[in-house]
């Protein structure tokens, strides 16, 4: 909670800034949905042009060499990103993730190169969803998550930290397989 309560207070500072330019036309003043939104839109323009640079042909692909025992393919970990985004946004909007979507992982109907794609940007769609629905007045109230509480902006702050770390871990592997990152072209 203490987490949020900083965010809280970052975009407080930023929502109470001044609404004009000094040399132009009136800014649109930003709100706590624009400002976690646009958050959500450039992760999401991070991870899904690295989710899609990999051929299907290489999604079943995971490091054997090193320290990387056990870890998930590059398509697993593209479709528990995606589970993950869908149940937190899911529970920041009081609804359920889709049908055989749980504990971060993707219904097993998710099976191809495609199916993925379209489950990752559906996810991101919802999490835009929940960004919209995020007001100064509803920031803070408390919902029940796992065995604590957490407000809507902790849950889709969460979302937003857990898709920057399986980034990395998918620009490691398309940079394995000889694949430019696309934000890195």
């Amino acid at each position: 909670m203490k987490q949020v309560l900083i965010v809280v207070a970052i975009l407080g500072a930023t929502l109470h800034a001044h609404p004009t330019a000094a040399d132009g036309p009136p800014v649109t003043r930003a709100t706590v949905a624009s400002v976690v939104n646009l958050w959500v839109t450039k992760i999401e323009q991070l991870t899904v042009p690295a989710a899609d640079a990999l051929p299907e042909a290489l999604y079943a692909f995971a490091p054997t060499t090193g320290e990387f025992a056990g870890v998930r393919t590059f398509g697993e970990q593209v479709k528990h990103l995606a589970a993950a985004n869908y149940q937190l946004a899911a529970k920041a909007l009081g609804e359920e993730p889709p049908e055989g979507t749980r504990n971060e992982s993707a219904p097993p109907s998710v099976k191809t190169k495609l199916d993925i794609m379209a489950y990752l940007k559906g996810s991101f769609d919802t999490l835009h969803r929940a960004a919209a629905s995020l007001t100064i007045q509803n920031v803070e109230t408390a919902i029940a998550a796992r065995n604590e509480t957490e407000s809507a902006l902790g849950l889709i702050i969460d979302a937003l930290a857990h898709a920057q770390n399986h980034y990395g871990q998918m620009v490691e592997y398309l940079r394995m397989n000889r694949i430019v990152p696309p934000a890195s072209r």
